[in-house]
């Protein structure tokens, strides 16, 4: 079926709604967030929103899952293109040091105020696919490490999961202004020992 101009606007609108709502949960957390604050931040109407998301917990669920689809892609893509592996991990390595050094542009508060507010199974469910996101797009650059011969194939769902939690436990660290520069780049060169 043929892409139609409502359709593409349609799309560009939700987009637009979605980079709004994500600098807005950026700068207020979860907890603090209303609909009319992200009304306000995308100057359009309440009934223009409601078109596309109901609540806040829809929107950030959306704008979550579209961070990991775009991250996800992103990796799969360099992947694909048998990008370097040593050049892709320093780059994923950096891309979260950015993020670790500006908590101001990161969801990381209002993930943990999101995940701590809501406990149903259903965004139990929610959060488990999170992760799992985080972990098969390190499993993705550490097995190209090994079709590469960069690395060898010890165990790579375990090192996957290892550097999920090291990051996660960084997360926390730099959400809670107790973590420095020289203190990444130490972790992250640790976990790149560890696949030597």
């Amino acid at each position: 079926m043929p892409v139609t101009p409502n359709d593409e606007r349609r799309k560009a609108k939700q987009e637009l709604i979605l980079e709004k709502s994500r600098l807005v949960f950026c700068r207020k957390g979860f907890l603090n967030v209303t609909m009319k604050d992200i009304i306000e931040e995308c100057g359009i109407s309440r009934g223009g929103i409601y078109l596309y998301f109901s609540s806040v917990e829809e929107l950030f669920q959306a704008v979550l899952a579209r961070r990991y689809k775009s991250k996800f892609e992103s990796i799969r893509k360099s992947v694909e293109e048998n990008m370097n592996f040593f050049s892709l991990l320093d780059s994923y390595f950096a891309t979260q040091k950015q993020r670790l050094l500006h908590m101001e542009d990161s969801l990381l508060r209002a993930m943990y105020e999101y995940m701590f507010t809501h406990q149903d199974t259903g965004e139990l469910k929610f959060r488990a696919s999170q992760l799992d996101n985080v972990r098969n797009s390190i499993s993705e650059i550490l097995y190209l490490g090994v079709r590469q011969g960069a690395i060898r194939d010890k165990n790579i769902p375990v090192l996957a999961e290892n550097f999920m939690f090291v990051i996660e436990g960084l997360s926390v660290l730099a959400l809670i202004g107790g973590l420095t520069e020289i203190q990444l780049d130490e972790q992250f060169t640790l976990m790149k020992q560890m696949l030597l």
